[in-house]
C-alpha cells in the first residue's frame, strides 16, 4: 500500500491478506494511524498483519527484494505510453510460470491512485474495467478484486509445462533506466523535460524482449563503460 490514508481501508485490507493467505503486508509512508483501534476492528482475524506490517519510505525499498511487481491503476489520464492489463490476462501470464519467488502487488493512494513515475517500477500494470460514469472503485474493493483474481488463477492451474521465470527484477530495471537516462542526458540525447517520456517509451521495448537478469546486467554494463569512457576523455 502507498501512502494510504483511510486507517479502515488498512483494516480491510489486512483481513483481505488474510482471506487469501498473502504472505506480508507492506506499506510506504501511511497517511493515517495503522495500529489505530477502528484499523484493527476492521481487520478481525487479519490484525497479525497490522501488528507484522514492514514500513518503507519508498517504493523502491519496498520492492527491493521482489522477482515480479505489478502495479494498480484506476486513472483515466495515463499517457498513452502506459499500457495497462486486466486481472485475467496478467494472471493467466504469470501462471504460465513455475514459480515466482516472491510477487508485489502496488496498491496506490485512495484519492489519486499511484503517479505515472511509481507506475514504471513494475513490470506490468493491472487495470479493472468498470463503468466509464463511476470508474472509481474503493481502494479494498480493488484489493479483493485482485486477491481474488490471482488465487482464481494459482489455484486452478494445472498445466504441466510451465516455463523457468528469468526475468530481469524490478530492482535491477529501474537501476539500469536511472543509469540510461543519466547518459543520455549527458550526452544530449534526451532534455531534462522530456527525458521520462522517451525512457518509458524505451521501458516498453524493454519489456516486450522478456529481458532476463542477465541480459539487463549485460546492457548497464555497456552503459557504465560509455559512461567511464566519456569521463575519462573530460580528463584528458
Amino acid at each position: 500500500m502507498v501512502e494510504p490514508s483511510g486507517s479502515l481501508n488498512v483494516g480491510s485490507i489486512a483481513r483481505l491478506c488474510s482471506n487469501f493467505e498473502v504472505n506480508e503486508l507492506r506499506i510506504v509512508s501511511p497517511k493515517c494511524e495503522v495500529f489505530s483501534l477502528e484499523a484493527k476492528k476492521m481487520a478481525l482475524k487479519g490484525q497479525s498483519y497490522i501488528d507484522k506490517c514492514k514500513f518503507f519510505n519508498s517504493i523502491e525499498q519496498a520492492i527491493f527484494d521482489c522477482d515480479l511487481v505489478l502495479a494498480t491503476c484506476g486513472r483515466i489520464d495515463l499517457s498513452k505510453d502506459i499500457k495497462c492489463e486486466s486481472p485475467e490476462i496478467i494472471f493467466k501470464w504469470i501462471s504460465s510460470f513455475k514459480e515466482i519467488n516472491n510477487l508485489a502487488i502496488l496498491f496506490g493512494r485512495e484519492d489519486r491512485g499511484l503517479t505515472n513515475r511509481e507506475l514504471f517500477f513494475a513490470h506490468k500494470i493491472i487495470n479493472i474495467q468498470t463503468s466509464q460514469n463511476h470508474p472509481s472503485l474503493n481502494l479494498s474493493h480493488a484489493v479483493a478484486i485482485i486477491l481474488y483474481e490471482l488465487n482464481k488463477y494459482s489455484t486452478n492451474n494445472l498445466k504441466k509445462d510451465k516455463k523457468v521465470f528469468n526475468l530481469a527484477s524490478s530492482k535491477q530495471m529501474n537501476a539500469f533506466f536511472i543509469d540510461l537516462e543519466e547518459l543520455l542526458l549527458k550526452t544530449g540525447y534526451l532534455l531534462e523535460h522530456t527525458s521520462f517520456s522517451k525512457i518509458t517509451k524505451f521501458k516498453k521495448f524493454v519489456l516486450k524482449a522478456k529481458i532476463s537478469s542477465y541480459e539487463i546486467n549485460v546492457l548497464r554494463g555497456i552503459v557504465h563503460q560509455i559512461s567511464w569512457f566519456l569521463n575519462s576523455c573530460k580528463r584528458r
